[in-house]
């Protein structure tokens, strides 16, 4: 069952933006997160939930798109995310957030997964733009943001090429393509 969510637990970047994801949805994709594992259990996570045209507006156009994709500046209207997490450290808590984003976003995305939804992290953000959008204090940090819908593209994961490019790509059908390196190739001491 895991091995299954996570395989399909892809980065899409297209989605069915008239699919809704409910708020009570996104509330059960967080409470995933303050389940999970924290440095010290100093639980200094904090979370802002979207699923309203407006605010996702705002979220959207603070983020850059698939970097690998230089003539793509992201979904066009229509293919846009339906909902975004936007992943806080609250520095009143702790100075540090360790990894603790690491596994609240993933487990986010595999819930979103076993919910029938896909998802797409974000570490190219204007953080300073989005921190105004949404008129955050200070104290709080942005660490990453996670689109949230139903996928409208196909993504799949290959075996890396003898070239050794690990850049994902769209084939003429506009599936998706994620290359990805053997397990004999991670290993060091098989």
């Amino acid at each position: 069952m895991i091995r299954e969510l996570i395989e399909k637990n892809r980065t899409y970047r297209r989605f069915y933006q008239d699919a809704e994801v409910t708020r009570e949805t996104l509330k059960d994709l967080v409470d995933l997160a303050r389940l999970s594992s924290t440095g010290g259990n100093l639980q200094a996570l904090k979370y802002i939930i979207s699923q309203t045209s407006e605010i996702n507006n705002r979220i959207f156009k603070t983020l850059k798109w698939a970097g690998y994709f230089k003539d793509w500046d992201g979904p066009q209207e229509g293919e846009q995310p339906s909902a975004y997490v936007v992943v806080l450290h609250d520095q009143r808590i702790s100075k540090g957030f360790f990894w603790d984003h690491g596994i609240a976003v993933q487990s986010i995305l595999l819930g979103a997964v076993e919910k029938g939804l896909g998802g797409c992290q974000f570490n190219s953000i204007d953080r300073v733009a989005l921190a105004q959008e949404l008129d955050l204090p200070n104290h709080f940090a942005i660490l990453t943001v996670i689109a949230l819908g139903k996928p409208k593209e196909v993504v799949v994961i290959d075996k890396l090429g003898e070239s050794g490019d690990i850049k994902y790509w769209r084939d003429q059908q506009g599936i998706h393509h994620v290359p990805k390196r053997a397990l004999e190739d991670i290993i060091i001491n098989l």
